[in-house]
């Protein structure tokens, strides 16, 4: 214990002469550069905070939109019978066959996108609502032979 307080007994001597020697001018500067640094450091952790909350709300958002989307078939409004919908998820997250349960007569192909609040299609889902609209699309059987 008592070369510990020796120890920084020498540190402290060692600092101070070491002030001491520094022209005032440039403990001046370095003060407010060290002053600078813990203001900006503090800057940083509250734009951390905001943007951990930021992150917060946008998960959030996220699980329940697939919360949604999950539960969307049985949800009034839905276009077609639960049974008629398969969950795909990606690119859009349902394909319909409205008739196929009831008399096994398909009415219909739908593909269903979910969205909650204020959400919009992205990129993607446009350009495949778009090829649907345009009618680009085709009923192709592949067969993989042995």
């Amino acid at each position: 214990m008592v070369y510990i307080v020796k120890m920084i007994e020498q540190i402290l001597s060692y600092i101070k002469n070491m002030v001491l020697e520094i022209p005032f001018p440039a403990l001046i500067a370095f003060s407010v550069v060290f002053l600078l640094l813990i203001i900006q450091t503090i800057r940083l952790h509250k734009n951390h905070a905001s943007l951990r909350s930021d992150a917060i709300k946008r998960s959030r958002s996220v699980l329940g939109g697939q919360l949604a989307e999950q539960v969307a078939p049985y949800l009034p409004g839905f276009p077609c019978n639960p049974g008629d919908a398969r969950f795909i998820g990606k690119p859009v997250d349902f394909i319909a066959f409205p008739g196929m349960t009831e008399d096994n007569n398909v009415k219909e192909v739908l593909l269903i996108e979910v969205k909650t609040g204020k959400s919009a299609l992205s990129g993607r889902e446009r350009e495949i609502k778009r090829a649907v609209t345009e009618g680009r699309v085709r009923y192709v059987e592949y067969r993989a032979d042995d």
